[in-house]
């Protein structure tokens, strides 16, 4: 089993140590995400977020703005009406829950953890918002750096690589060494499967995990019941359980440090089940 990056994240003064896979639960706050069994609304967020958290769930990751192929466009101001009420909801019910903010806009990040986030997940990188890397170093909050792109209307058209594993390694370089610039110590890298990667690009990406290890950062692995699943098996979201644990998997066995999901329960069996396989290799 490959090595986890071991790493500590200070998250509102809380150290996670990630040397053990944690999960991250997903809180889409839309009316358009691709799995239906993820869109809540205000009223449902608090009673799902109890359960994830029941569940084992160490992040809740809370979006306003669909990143589906396509996806509409959002204001900011739309984004943050629909992310900041849910987040000053689930901390007055569980506060010492860890929230983070699935945002690509520096505006709503920082009004996010002013109202108690402490991470910050971009999908685009900082590409999207200029203002984004500085804005995350000033509050000194973990940053999930992903690899995109295009936008989330233009990224299924950005597809053309050379080798995908080696070409989004080398993209991520750049914005990785900005951040470490600007002083910003807790990094997580996500390779962004599925944003502007085709299923073939996305296991090979999978299969070849362990490389971004070179890094030296915790990786997030977010797989969950994504087309690449879907399509491939010729089955809906809806059914895609299965092959997220299948996928899920393997992504712990090449050293995912968060696990990205949907269903909280069937992962975290996945890191406990693993965690026993890992110990032989201790003996």
């Amino acid at each position: 089993m490959a090595k986890v990056t071991k790493k500590t994240l200070n998250c509102r003064g809380k150290l996670v140590d990630l040397s053990t896979t944690t999960v991250m639960g997903i809180l889409n706050i839309t009316p358009d995400s691709f799995y239906s069994g993820s869109r809540v609304g205000a009223e449902q967020v608090v009673e799902m977020a109890e359960r994830m958290l029941a569940e084992g769930a160490t992040f809740l990751d809370v979006g306003g703005y669909s990143t589906r192929p396509g996806a509409a466009e959002l204001s900011a101001d739309e984004e943050a009406d629909r992310v900041l009420p849910v987040i000053e909801a689930i901390l007055a019910n569980f506060p010492e829950a860890l929230i983070s903010v699935d945002t690509y806009r520096a505006s709503v990040a920082q009004q996010a953890v002013t109202a108690g986030a402490c991470l910050v997940n971009d999908v685009s990188g900082g590409r999207l918002d200029p203002a984004m890397f500085q804005t995350v170093a000033d509050l000194g909050v973990p940053y999930v750096l992903m690899h995109m792109r295009g936008t989330p209307q233009t990224m299924a058209q950005l597809t053309q690589y050379q080798d995908v594993v080696t070409d989004v390694i080398d993209e991520l370089q750049t914005p990785l060494a900005a951040l470490r610039g600007l002083g910003l110590k807790d990094i997580i890298l996500d390779p962004g499967f599925g944003f502007a990667k085709t299923p073939a690009q996305n296991f090979q990406l999978l299969n070849q995990l362990d490389a971004f290890q070179v890094f030296d950062e915790p990786l997030l692995v977010g797989l969950s019941r994504k087309s690449t699943i879907w399509r491939t098996l010729s089955i809906t979201p809806e059914e895609a359980l299965n092959g997220t644990t299948v996928l899920n998997t393997v992504a712990l066995l090449k050293g995912a440090a968060i696990l990205r999901v949907h269903d909280v329960k069937e992962a975290v069996e996945a890191v406990q089940l693993m965690a026993h396989v890992q110990a032989l290799d201790k003996r």
